[in-house]
């Protein structure tokens, strides 16, 4: 049998009294850890095998866009947006949907499918896309107060400037020129600003500040 000197059967008693105190608690931190380190691993899981499934079911809306076939792209984006919500091949496939569905004339499909896009995707920057895209067909469709609320929530930067063009267009159809006319200036204005934190030069951006620019200027002094 092992023996002990004094100091140290003071320590092991020490250890002893202190681990009937917080033997229990120390149990418990060390159970709830395992199990986090656990249900982390298993939710990795879970959402790698989520996007892989959701990947393949994508794969066959992207084959049925190039083919121009509405009707398999419609049902494949149901697919994903029912079975797998949280990915953003759900939100990317309803927008590819919808916009075939508006072409081929579907417009409560093309409605349905980017409203959902505006209320459930994950990611903001493709809600506010989805938001833009629904104010332009309810715009199309003559709702226009129905597509101005849409669009009264600050989008993220990059849809800013196409937020603000969109009001004046909808504004200017009401007839209501002086506030088309401050929403195509603030447009304009967010349209440099964005060029100038993003250091774009030419191109694209210029042509369509262009565009902003001629809207501004064809309203005159409304």
């Amino acid at each position: 049998m092992a023996t002990y000197d004094l100091e140290e059967q003071e320590q092991i008693s020490e250890l002893k009294t202190w681990w009937r105190m917080y033997g229990n608690l120390v149990t418990a931190v060390l159970l709830a850890v395992s199990a986090g380190v656990v249900g982390w691993q298993a939710w990795n899981w879970y959402q790698r095998t989520q996007a892989a499934e959701a990947s393949v079911i994508y794969a066959a809306v992207q084959k049925g866009a190039m083919e121009r076939d509405a009707k398999r792209v419609r049902e494949a984006a149901g697919e994903l947006t029912e079975k797998y919500p949280g990915t953003a091949y759900a939100a990317m496939a309803a927008l590819t949907s919808a916009r075939m569905q508006f072409d081929a004339g579907d417009l409560k499909t093309a409605r349905a499918q980017l409203q959902w896009v505006a209320d459930k995707a994950r990611d903001r920057d493709l809600r506010d896309l989805g938001r833009l895209r629904l104010a332009h067909v309810l715009f199309d469709d003559k709702a226009l107060d129905e597509a101005l609320k849409l669009l009264a929530d600050e989008p993220v930067p990059a849809f800013a400037a196409r937020f603000g063009e969109l009001k004046g267009d909808i504004l200017l159809a009401q007839g209501k020129n002086a506030e088309a006319k401050a929403a195509y200036q603030a447009a304009l204005a967010k349209q440099d600003a964005a060029e100038k934190a993003e250091g774009s030069q030419g191109g694209r951006e210029t042509r369509y500040r262009d565009l902003l620019q001629v809207k501004l200027d064809s309203l005159g002094d409304k």
